[in-house]
C-alpha cells in the first residue's frame, strides 16, 4: 500500500529538471526545485510588479490615469505667476518711489526726505502726495528769475559747497580730458571725459550703490550715495560692475567706459556731482 502524501511533503518534495540536447540527448543543464520555492519565487515576483505598477501610477501614469492632474498642474502654474507678478508689481512700485524721491532731491526739496537705496529695498512707506507747487506773487518771480539768470547766485551757492566739501579727498574715476564742461545754463550737470576704450571706472569715495540700471538717455547708469548726502552719477557706461545695494570703496572699479544711451556722440564718460538735491561742477573736487 502506497503511502499517502500531505501537502507538507508535496510542498518540500525535490525535483530535477533535466536539459539534454534534442539530438544526442547530452545533459546541458541541469536545475533542482521544489513547490515550496517557485510558490515563494512566484509571491516574491508579484509583488515587485505590483510595487513597480504602484509606483508608475502614482508618478510617471498618473497624467494618463488621473484625469484631475492636469488641472492640478495648471493650478500651480497659475499660483506661481500670480506671486510673480505681485512681486513684480511691489518692485515697480519701490522703483517708481525711488524716481520721485530722487526727483525731489534733485529740485531741491528735502522735506520728507527718504533716502533712496531704503525705498528700493522697501524700508519707508510710500509718498501719499506730491509737495504743494509754491505759490509767488509776480514781484516775488521776477526778482527770482532775475537772480537764477545772474552769475551772483552761482558764485554763492558754490562758495557754501566748497566750504563743505573741501576737506573731502576724492578719486578720479577715469584719466582723460574734458571734451565738454559743466555748465549749468545750458542744462549739463557734469563734465564730460573722454578715454581710452575699454579703460575702468573707479568709484570716487566710500558709498552704497542707489541706481544701477539702463537708461534711454544716458544709457547704462551708476548712482552712488556717499556720506553727507553726495551723489555721484557716472553715465554712457559699456558695462556695470556693481548691483543696486552694493557698498562701493573708494577708488574700486564700478564699470566699463563705453558709449551707451542716446544722448553720447562717442566713447566717453559723464560725470555728475550732486550735494543735498544741488549740482556741483566735478572740476572743482576731482582731478581728470
Amino acid at each position: 500500500m502506497r503511502p499517502k502524501k500531505t501537502l507538507s511533503s508535496w510542498l518540500t518534495n525535490r525535483y530535477q529538471l533535466i536539459i539534454r540536447n534534442e539530438e544526442n540527448f547530452a545533459e546541458k543543464t541541469s536545475v533542482g526545485f521544489t513547490y515550496s520555492k517557485i510558490i515563494l519565487f512566484s509571491v516574491i515576483i508579484f509583488i515587485l510588479f505590483l510595487v513597480i505598477s504602484l509606483f508608475l501610477v502614482e508618478t510617471v501614469l498618473e497624467k494618463w490615469f488621473d484625469p484631475k492632474y492636469e488641472q492640478m498642474v495648471l493650478n500651480q502654474q497659475l499660483y506661481g505667476l500670480a506671486l510673480k507678478v505681485d512681486s513684480l508689481a511691489l518692485e515697480v512700485d519701490r522703483k517708481d518711489r525711488f524716481i520721485a524721491n530722487f526727483q525731489r532731491v534733485l529740485s531741491g526739496d528735502t522735506s520728507d526726505f527718504h533716502d533712496p537705496a531704503e525705498i528700493l529695498r522697501g524700508e519707508t512707506q510710500p509718498l501719499t502726495s506730491k509737495p504743494a507747487a509754491l505759490k509767488l506773487e509776480p514781484v516775488d518771480s521776477a526778482f527770482r528769475r532775475d537772480f537764477e539768470r545772474s552769475d551772483l547766485s552761482l558764485i554763492t551757492l558754490a562758495n557754501v559747497k566748497n566750504r563743505e566739501l573741501q576737506e573731502t579727498f576724492f578719486f578720479s574715476p577715469i584719466a582723460g580730458f574734458i571734451s565738454d564742461r559743466y555748465n549749468v545754463k545750458k542744462s549739463h550737470f557734469g563734465v564730460d571725459i573722454v578715454a581710452k576704450t575699454n579703460e575702468p571706472v573707479k568709484c570716487i569715495a566710500d558709498g552704497t550703490v542707489i541706481f544701477s540700471d539702463w537708461t534711454q538717455d544716458g544709457g547704462w547708469v551708476l548712482m552712488i550715495q556717499h556720506s553727507a548726502n553726495l551723489i555721484s552719477v557716472y553715465k554712457h557706461n559699456a558695462e556695470l560692475y556693481k548691483k543696486l545695494g552694493t557698498f562701493v570703496n573708494a577708488g574700486e572699479i564700478i564699470s566699463i567706459v563705453g558709449n551707451s544711451g542716446e544722448m553720447t556722440n562717442g566713447p566717453h564718460l559723464h560725470f555728475e556731482l550732486w550735494y543735498n538735491g544741488n549740482s556741483l561742477n566735478p572740476e572743482e573736487f576731482v582731478t581728470f
